[in-house]
């Protein structure tokens, strides 16, 4: 997406101050965190360059590869003033040298029949399928008495839609802050290698109109994977479920993601999820 480098790598001289990295201060200054030639004399780069590089204009000169590209030793000197961890230094790869792909409109991705049986053979674990903009593609019967996703619309079954749109979307989590960020993390890094991707920029300009947290949660460019962690869900029928996740990423196919809870064995979150998964299915027996 357009202006997403210089968006990027300005924010994250914001959030470091000169002392911190040896220079002198000089009193207030116009803007938080390091200026540009800052960044630049402690890159070991020319300032003009590095301004090039922050507007997106392509800087020239011995540091590009043969492709064109900006060098990794400048990215990785950049990377190393601005403190970046790994996400975000793979992230500032990612979105400097963008790899354009025309015709990448609405597409409808499918989920291998394998797949499918794989999530159906996990009955005791809710499990389901993401694809790049997040959007839910497949599910088993426990992911979908947990999430609902099968009464959503089609258009609109999509975790980060849920989560900011969908006012049970944030019933369902009592830790919505933190989720909600983690989210939106999640969703720039994805972001960052589909720059042209016409069916994620319309995501995330319907979210940014319709949700002033998520305008925020996007401005602050934060980049983080959600490979593992921990989530806690108040269900309205299965109460409060503490249920750490991890996540797989689908064989011949890296833009889609399964996504399993792992609920401990024997604890009270296994046992109401079960009770859960015998409610779903005597509510799906009894409507058919």
């Amino acid at each position: 997406m357009d202006g997403d480098l210089g968006d990027f790598l300005r924010s994250r001289r914001a959030r470091i101050q000169p002392e911190e990295v040896g220079l002198p201060s000089y009193g207030r200054r116009r803007v938080p965190g390091l200026r540009r030639e800052e960044v630049a004399q402690l890159a070991g780069v020319s300032v003009d360059y590095y301004i090039r590089l922050e507007q997106g204009r392509g800087p020239g000169g011995p540091s590009r590869t043969k492709s064109g590209g900006v060098s990794d030793a400048v990215l990785d000197a950049v990377a190393r003033v601005l403190r970046l961890d790994e996400a975000e230094h793979a992230y500032l790869r990612t979105v400097a040298r963008p790899r354009r792909k025309g015709g990448r409109g609405r597409t409808a991705p499918r989920v291998r029949p394998g797949v499918q049986l794989l999530l159906d053979s996990m009955d005791r674990t809710p499990a389901f399928v993401l694809g790049p903009r997040m959007e839910v593609l497949a599910w088993n019967a426990l992911g979908d008495a947990l999430n609902g996703f099968s009464r959503m619309a089609p258009a609109r079954r999509n975790v980060v839609l849920h989560a900011f749109l969908d006012t049970d979307g944030r019933d369902l989590y009592p830790d919505w802050a933190a989720v909600a960020a983690q989210t939106v993390a999640h969703l720039r890094l994805n972001a960052g290698s589909r720059p042209d991707d016409a069916e994620l920029c319309a995501l995330v300009g319907e979210l940014s109109v319709k949700s002033e947290d998520f305008r925020r949660l996007w401005a602050d460019h934060e980049v983080k994977p959600c490979m593992y962690g921990v989530k806690r869900v108040r269900h309205p029928v299965a109460g409060l479920l503490t249920l750490p996740y991890e996540t797989l990423t689908v064989p011949q196919d890296p833009e889609q993601t399964i996504v399993v809870y792992t609920p401990e064995p024997g604890s009270e979150t296994a046992e109401r999820l079960a009770l859960l998964g015998s409610w779903k299915a005597t509510t799906t027996a009894t409507i058919n």
